[in-house]
């Protein structure tokens, strides 16, 4: 056993050293797994972003209330006369002598996209005074807040950055309704930046919604006092309602479009590393010849055919492990922190969000190098197998293989010296 390991340690150095011969063939690989590697990780870090800014933008001291058997604020209704019963539940946190409990409104309004000008759902949302004790994460950072009873809202800087038309000092029209953009909030990096904000007793009228809201946000007095908020809300004959931590709701908020993800990931990363493969093996048929040069007076010397299969597999594994190491800094240095937008299917809005390179997308990276690079290796040896290895120099055999053919030049197959 300890000469089979010095064996494969000995073809391995040998291997190693002898890639600068082989340099085109190995850079040929190098490349195509760093490509693949890149284009996964790029694809990867889409959901991840998504996924980050979604669970960003919960927080466990905050449940949030919804018409029983809606799965977003979309489809929920929620009256005055209900948020008033919520306010009175036990658990609720105050300030002062206000309940923190934010009846909110969520409407969709059309705007042009940064980059390509079409027309994208944008999320507008009317919220009581109460709100900015709920959402105590945002920070008006450019110009004033809103003013009560009047057209005007705030807006988020992921919203600025990626819709035309939202500077401060601008004026939004919207249907028949002007709003004058007064300023700019952030919350963190959350999906909350990507909303308009105003006076719900404003936007009501505007869109004809009654005297009704989509959710009532709720800040907890502990996030231990979320369960007996939970079963007073239920258990009330008075309300119909669904109650969640925020958490939870956001994070099945982005389960949809992270499966899309990680679905065409898989794809894309099956499909090109099978284009790596047949690429490397084409490379690898060209240079069979030469390889038997080198593989055939080691076999002479006594090296057996399992240590140098193994020793081919780990140089394969190597070469997938530093093609891979290329591709993923490239990705991380290419794509970690590119701000885009997508489709939220739960609200229908955009959401603004940053790709991120996490250590998920190099857990994927790492596997997918390691199966491409043993794939190709086994593939390489399997070709250089359907060769027959000869004898060594000097024996019967090998001198009939290379005796004069009829035209009088020796005759040799590439890689006769391979088994």
């Amino acid at each position: 056993m300890l000469r089979w390991f010095s064996q494969v340690a000995a073809l391995l150095a040998f291997n190693v050293k002898t890639m600068v011969e082989r340099r085109g063939w190995v850079l040929s690989a190098m490349l195509g797994m760093a490509l693949v590697v890149l284009v996964l990780v790029g694809v990867l870090s889409i959901g991840q972003g998504f996924d980050r800014t979604m669970r960003e933008t919960g927080s466990p001291e905050r449940a949030i209330v919804l018409r029983s058997g809606s799965d977003g604020e979309m489809m929920s209704i929620v009256l005055r006369n209900d948020a008033r019963v919520i306010e009175e539940a036990p658990g609720v946190a105050k300030q002062g002598q206000t309940a923190l409990v934010s009846p909110e409104l969520f409407v969709i309004i059309n705007l042009p996209k940064q980059s390509t000008g079409t027309d994208a759902n944008v999320p507008m949302r009317g919220v009581t005074a109460p709100a900015f004790g709920v959402h105590d994460e945002l920070k008006v950072v450019e110009g004033r807040n809103f003013a009560w009873g009047k057209n005007e809202v705030i807006v988020g800087r992921a919203a600025q950055r990626e819709f035309r038309g939202l500077e401060v000092g601008k004026t939004l029209r919207l249907g028949l309704n002007q709003w004058a953009i007064v300023g700019a909030f952030t919350s963190g990096g959350d999906a909350t930046e990507s909303e308009i904000w105003t006076d719900a007793a404003v936007l009501q009228p505007a869109y004809r919604r009654g005297n009704s809201f989509q959710s009532v946000k709720v800040r907890l007095a502990s996030p231990g006092s979320f369960q007996r908020f939970k079963d007073a809300l239920t258990s009330d004959p008075r309300l119909e309602v669904k109650v969640q931590r925020e958490t939870e709701f956001f994070a099945g908020q982005s389960r949809a479009l992270r499966g899309i993800v990680v679905g065409l990931g898989l794809i894309i990363a099956v499909l090109m590393g099978l284009g790596a493969i047949f690429g490397g093996l084409n490379t690898m048929y060209t240079a069979v010849a030469s390889r038997a040069k080198e593989i055939a007076p080691l076999r002479a010397l006594g090296f057996r055919g399992l240590p140098v299969v193994v020793s081919v597999l780990l140089e394969s594994l190597l070469i997938a492990i530093v093609g891979g190491a290329v591709g993923a800094i490239g990705a991380y240095l290419a794509f970690d922190g590119y701000q885009a937008a997508t489709m939220n299917w739960q609200s229908f809005s955009q959401v603004a969000f940053a790709f991120a390179v996490t250590p998920g997308c190099w857990c994927w990276r790492s596997s997918t190098q390691r199966r491409w690079g043993w794939s190709a290796g086994s593939c390489r040896r399997f070709a250089q197998r359907g060769c027959r290895w000869q004898p060594a120099y000097g024996s019967s055999e090998h001198r009939a293989s290379a005796a004069p053919s009829k035209s009088g030049a020796a005759t040799r197959r590439p890689g006769a010296f391979l088994r």
